[in-house]
């Protein structure tokens, strides 16, 4: 396909992905990479394989438009790269300890593919396949994707659907639906490595975090959490006050070397468990860029990027960028990492006759 006119001008200008770089079959399905735009120029680009946010395009304080998203500039690429990396993950976000929970006095075995844990969904996850997509409107995309009971060993039929909509107020708004016929447990995220500064800047530990949050759920030396909600005061874990995120981050803390860095989940302040309410702001002063969190869900896992390398095959992003380390960071809105087997942690169980629904909003403005 030829490019002309502004497509060429905004692949110059801002490095656009080409839709073309993301046409393909998996399994006989149809890959492909949408657009969606707003009306303030923001502009975000998805692909319905795994669900992933490829590029988001984010005026900063100069109004100039920059990629805040990593990356793959085609779907060889995505295949072969860093695997959560944008992606929207199911059946279950985060860890379950050795792939075990008993639902309804019944025990399930899911797929092991983190040591000796379940993570995110497993091997053959929403992490590797291929969605349903429908695009609604310019600044709207529809993907759906049918769990079938068995699948990483899950109990129950899952119809899952997950809407990406870029606001004219310059929210990226994610919106999550499922349903089940049988007694089954979900948690939902999406997995974005973000950059303010731009993708395949060297650092986010001069990133500005604050959370909303008072306590954090701390993990064993494989990452699973010991059941205690403990407080973040008087921690290298307490943003309730904007700190640079590198500050602390080699302080010799025990859960610091367990995640190797940041690697852990907060609970988020809350008035009602369904509350739309502020989870996080991070601040970027080169670029003035500002991006809100707002959710739902009763969680947030902060990564700080510990295990990008910048080299090859995973770690080497759009046109060529290496993605080093500590060099993005994730904040993944869910509900906590192995709720079923904490019965003090908010429930991650779905019955037949009830909706599963979600929303996580990031809201971008700048700051002088």
């Amino acid at each position: 396909m030829m490019i002309t006119g502004s497509a060429v001008q905004a692949k110059e200008q801002y490095g656009t992905i080409l839709d073309e770089a993301y046409q393909g079959f998996i399994n006989g399905k149809k890959v492909e990479l949408f657009t969606l735009r707003n009306k303030q120029g923001m502009l975000a680009k998805i692909t319905n394989y795994a669900g992933k946010l490829v590029q988001l395009l984010v005026p900063d304080k100069h109004g100039k438009l920059g990629d805040v998203v990593l990356g793959y500039d085609s779907l060889k690429q995505a295949m072969h790269g860093q695997v959560s990396m944008g992606c929207t993950i199911g059946r279950f976000a985060n860890r379950i300890a050795r792939g075990q929970f008993v639902l309804n006095g019944e025990s399930y075995q899911l797929t092991i593919n983190n040591g000796q844990n379940h993570l995110h969904g497993g091997t053959k996850g929403s992490r590797f396949v291929v969605f349903d997509a429908k695009q609604l409107d310019e600044q709207t995309l529809e993907l759906t994707y049918y769990f079938k009971e068995g699948e990483e060993g899950y109990p129950g039929n899952c119809s899952f659907k997950t809407v990406y909509t870029l606001t004219n107020e310059n929210e990226l708004k994610i919106h999550y639906d499922a349903v089940t016929d049988s007694p089954t447990i979900v948690n939902f995220t999406n997995h974005t490595f973000w950059n303010l500064a731009g993708e395949g800047k060297d650092t986010i530990l001069d990133h500005e975090l604050t959370m909303n949050a008072e306590h954090f759920t701390p993990v064993d030396d494989t990452l699973i959490p010991t059941g205690e909600i403990r407080s973040v005061k008087n921690t290298p874990f307490d943003f309730t006050q904007p700190q640079k995120i590198g500050r602390r981050i080699a302080e010799k803390d025990e859960q610091l070397q367990y995640g190797q860095g940041y690697d852990l989940n907060w609970v988020l302040n809350k008035k009602s468990m369904e509350e739309l309410s502020l989870a996080a702001r991070v601040y970027e002063a080169e670029s003035g860029r500002v991006m809100e969190i707002y959710t739902t869900e009763p969680g947030l896992q902060f990564y700080s990027g510990n295990g990008l390398t910048g080299k090859l095959p995973l770690d080497i992003g759009k046109n060529g960028k290496p993605y080093g380390f500590r060099s993005a960071f994730a904040l993944e809105t869910q509900h906590f990492p192995d709720s079923p087997n904490q019965p003090n942690f908010p429930s991650t169980l779905l019955n037949p006759g009830q909706w599963f629904s979600s929303t996580t909003i990031h809201k971008f403005s700048v700051q002088n």
